[in-house]
């Protein structure tokens, strides 16, 4: 059992009957009356997100949590197949768990919460930017550079991507795994 200031990014509680994982999180001390602790709580199970607040000195329910470094294998419908890195097991978990299931490439790893009781994957947490390769870009409409600019562009996993104009067929780019947005263009 722990308190309102045990609460950190990352943290899994059970709250409502449910697993929740904490997304954001802010203390209050107002001037007038008692503090308290804003939270943005993530379902594990249904992915729904949900804004709580706690009041200062509140016993939450943390759950036990371990993580380990899995692959991305492939995609089969709406379950994603991934593979222990230490001991080769495989697992499959829905889409709705994962946070950017359109920005993962196969043999991408990712770092996967287990809750310790039930040895059941939690969460999902993408690396904080991947490298893809963009497969379709529409052509750059000169004399269109004077103001920030961008244009849609397909990466190699299906997804779609607001790029700058310079951005052709078969360029690299980083991706913000986070937002889903573009951060740079990467020479080899």
């Amino acid at each position: 059992m722990a308190s309102t200031s045990d609460i950190r990014n990352g943290l899994c509680i059970k709250f409502n009957h449910d697993i929740y994982k904490i997304i954001e999180f802010l203390h209050v001390k107002p001037g007038k009356g008692p503090a308290f602790v804003r939270t943005k709580l993530k379902s594990l199970t249904s992915g729904k997100v949900l804004d709580n607040t706690f009041s200062a000195g509140h016993k939450i329910d943390t759950i036990r949590v371990e993580t380990h470094t899995f692959q991305f294998l492939y995609p089969e419908g709406d379950e994603f197949h991934f593979m222990n890195a230490e001991t080769f097991e495989q697992i499959s978990l829905n889409k709705n768990i994962l946070d950017a299931p359109d920005l993962l490439k196969e043999g991408t790893n990712v770092m996967v919460q287990i809750n310790t009781e039930t040895d059941l994957p939690l969460s999902v947490d993408m690396p904080a930017s991947v490298i893809l390769e963009v497969t379709y870009a529409e052509p750059g409409v000169k004399g269109n550079t004077a103001t920030n600019a961008t244009k849609n562009a397909t990466v190699e996993t299906g997804a779609n991507i607001n790029v700058p104009l310079f951005i052709n067929e078969g360029d690299k780019i980083k991706i913000d795994t986070a937002s889903g947005s573009y951060m740079e263009r990467v020479k080899e």
